[in-house]
């Protein structure tokens, strides 16, 4: 068994707590106000405490003192119902009888639960009030009702059994909109009756869920950013807040069908996977966003899964912001709520709308990022099914065409048995495509580079990854697994931001603090830097990142079968300069055997040079692979590995992402041993310079690019040989 004591004595770090201003504020009005209402206090108790059976007695009044009073009313917030051994050491406390204290508390309770019912009745009169404004809108409709064909009034029984449906159809998705409807009423501050495009019939029935006080959200993967073009986009005007409504209702009904519906919408495609039927689309949805723009390629996928994770942690993740951004870092190299326009119902996401930005990528800087605006809007339906809608809103914003627009996307989730759930994920995106380097262009046709399947595959994997943090069961054969749950889940913490971090560099956005310099030429080695200062996660200095992808004719399991591998290190990596590498820790997190966390030993060959520590952290999807791994300090890792707080480990990533050249025969999937090849992306994080202030030099550039260049000569040789 593993013990956290390998290396030197952890050190440990005491937090102290501190009273907020807010709080001390909050107190001393507290104080105020029971000085106003509660210093004349009687010996009697008052509401439903009185004993009816007891004879009523004169009254006798006791003005208590400020100390007193703030003393018993700190003790009514921790515990209002004290029993007869706390009152009696209250009173003693205090120099009050101990009747004194049980008609206080008494009387206390009491004024707080009639404070309580009259809140309570102020929301029922409202809501009641509502109801009647609604009930009389209702039968005014009605009575107004006319014939579409004559003009006279419309009786029931005379439609057709299709018109009845239509409009009974008509009147739910109206229904659907006006729930939310009253929040953009009141940004705009007028009644939604008086915009065009909007039924006159519409009324406004709010949620009582405005978010006028609510912040930018961001989840920039965990990484600063620089000179971000999405933080330029502004949120929605006031004007657009109900179209923004109608489009999001829309959206969710055209989510809805694209999941569930088969032929002949969807048709069976090659390697079995699911082709949208673009004339069939067109007919069931004439709407939507309006036509496709010139020089745009549609790309449509929908695939589906069981997780192990229930549906509420599920629809949190989608809704927030940074955890949706965490858990697809290898997707996700940007995003931000601009606006929430309702957080939906008490207590959970339904009703929730908000309008975002986002940045989408693929692990290679030959592959362009895909920027998105959109509103998500998340439903509970009635069969307890929740989905989470996607829809692009670039018409609303004055800016050139965009490159890429999201039709409805999204996924369907249903609740299973034993805390596990169904996903059913729609990507349909519209896209201009004709800056993909030519080898991703297959993998980017196929649906595999930003499709739903590898959503999917990404979700799969990360649920894996939290259920092994949360597992108690940990089998104590091996020496090297780590047995210590505190120790296990601040090692998987720093291994999760380590692959964040190496996602932020890797890809081909400019979103964060890195500022690109030129390429180095026809080797499409795209070089990168930035300043680390501040930063208890980093060290300090000018940080250089590499990073190139390349084809390798060898399939993607072998070649990350050859990465991962602790005995085969020495063939590619320079650091190692040759030494011996062990695996002195272990955590298994996915069905996969290559998906774990490691931390390896470097023993060097050259005697006078210190062991290293390595943390890496291997993992394969049926989309593609990643090793990723960063040198450590031992003190710091065995501070880690004893439970410590891992943010404050520096951490400078480099890595690989392994992804198929394209299709494979079964499902579009990996491709197996002996079949196809592999796009490759090495990237390196390197500290040139441990003075943040001091001035980059050309030969760092140039020692970076040696190094990228020497260590895909090495790879090359060794797997091709291998593979032969």
């Amino acid at each position: 068994m593993f013990s956290p004591d390998l290396f030197e004595s952890p050190h440990i770090f005491d937090m102290t707590h501190k009273t907020s201003e807010s709080e001390l504020m909050e107190k001393i009005r507290d104080d105020y106000y029971e000085t106003k209402s509660g210093t004349e206090n009687t010996d009697a108790p008052s509401g439903d405490d009185q004993d009816p059976n007891q004879r009523t007695k004169k009254k006798r009044y006791h003005r208590h003192t400020q100390r007193q009073i703030q003393e018993m009313e700190a003790f009514f917030k921790e515990c209002p119902h004290p029993d007869d051994k706390q009152r009696k050491e209250l009173s003693r406390e205090l120099g009050l009888e101990p009747l004194q204290v049980k008609f206080w508390f008494q009387n206390k309770r009491t004024q707080m639960k009639a404070q309580h019912e009259r809140h309570e009745n102020a929301i029922l009169k409202a809501e009641n009030e509502k109801l009647r404004a609604e009930n009389n809108r209702y039968k005014e409709a009605l009575s107004n009702a006319t014939c579409p064909n004559c003009g006279g009034p419309a009786a029931l029984g005379e439609m057709s059994f299709d018109e009845q449906h239509l409009r009974i159809e008509n009147a739910r998705l109206r229904e659907e909109i006006d729930r939310i409807s009253g929040i953009a009423a009141k940004y705009v501050g007028k009644p939604l009756t008086s915009f065009p495009h909007l039924s006159s019939h519409l009324h406004s029935r709010s949620l009582g869920l405005g978010t006028s006080n609510f912040g930018t959200q961001s989840g920039f993967v965990g990484e600063m950013y620089g000179g971000d073009l999405l933080r330029s986009v502004s949120g929605p005007t006031e004007a657009d807040k109900p179209m923004i409504v109608e489009l999001a209702v829309a959206a969710m009904e055209e989510l809805i069908r694209m999941a569930q519906s088969g032929e002949p919408l969807w048709v069976s495609g090659e390697n079995s996977t699911n082709v949208l039927n673009e004339d069939e689309y067109l007919r069931t949805f004439p709407r939507g966003i309006g036509p496709k723009p010139l020089g745009l390629r549609s790309e449509a996928s929908r695939e589906s899964t069981v997780v192990i994770m229930n549906h509420v942690n599920l629809v949190e993740i989608l809704m927030d912001v940074n955890q949706w951004s965490s858990v697809f870092c290898g997707i996700v190299s940007r995003a931000m709520t601009l606006e929430v326009l309702s957080t939906g119902v008490a207590g959970n996401y339904n009703g929730a709308l908000q309008v975002m930005t986002a940045e989408f990528q693929v692990p290679s800087p030959l592959v362009p990022t895909r920027e998105n605006y959109f509103v998500r809007y998340c439903k509970q339906h009635t069969d307890g099914t929740w989905a989470v809608v996607d829809v692009s809103l670039d018409n609303l914003r004055p800016s050139p065409m965009s490159k890429c627009r999201r039709r409805p996307s999204g996924c369907l989730i249903q609740e299973l048995p034993n805390g596990y759930s169904k996903v059913i994920w729609v990507e349909h995106v519209e896209v201009d495509d004709r800056a993909v380097h030519n080898i991703y262009r297959p993998l980017v046709n196929s649906g595999l580079a930003f499709g739903a399947k590898r959503w999917v595959a990404t979700l799969d994997r990360q649920c894996e990854r939290l259920a092994s943090t949360m597992a108690s069961n940990i089998p104590a054969g091996d020496l090297c697994v780590i047995t210590s749950p505190e120790g296990r889940k601040s090692m998987l913490k720093l291994a999760e931001r380590m692959v964040t971090s190496f996602c932020t560099g890797v890809g081909a956005s400019t979103a964060h603090a890195w500022t690109t310099l030129s390429a180095t030429g026809s080797d499409d080695v795209r070089v990168m830097t930035r300043k680390s200062m501040d930063d208890p996660g980093r060290p300090p200095g000018i940080v250089l990142s590499a990073a190139t992808s390349f084809w390798i004719p060898v399939p993607l399991k072998r070649v990350f079968d050859f990465l991962r591998d602790e005995n085969s290190r020495s063939e590619w990596d320079i650091l190692s300069n040759g030494g011996l590498v062990q695996e002195m820790a272990h955590i298994a997190n996915g069905r996969d055997p290559g998906n774990c966390v490691s931390l390896l030993r470097v023993n060097s060959a050259n005697s006078s040079q210190s062991n290293m520590l390595i943390l890496q952290e291997s993992c394969s999807d049926a989309t593609g692979s990643y090793v990723i791994y960063a040198p450590v300090d031992i003190g710091a890792m065995n501070v880690v590995l004893s439970g410590g707080d891992p943010d404050y480990v520096a951490l400078l990533p480099s890595g690989f992402a392994i992804l198929p050249d394209g299709p494979g025969l079964n499902g579009g999937g990996i491709l197996e041993i002996g079949s196809g090849g592999s796009l490759l992306t090495v990237a390196f994080q390197i500290l040139v310079d441990s003075v943040p202030t001091a001035k980059l030099s050309l030969g760092s550039v140039a020692t970076v690019n040696s190094l990228i260049k020497c260590t895909v000569e090495r790879i090359k040789a060794a797997v091709i040989c291998d593979n032969a």
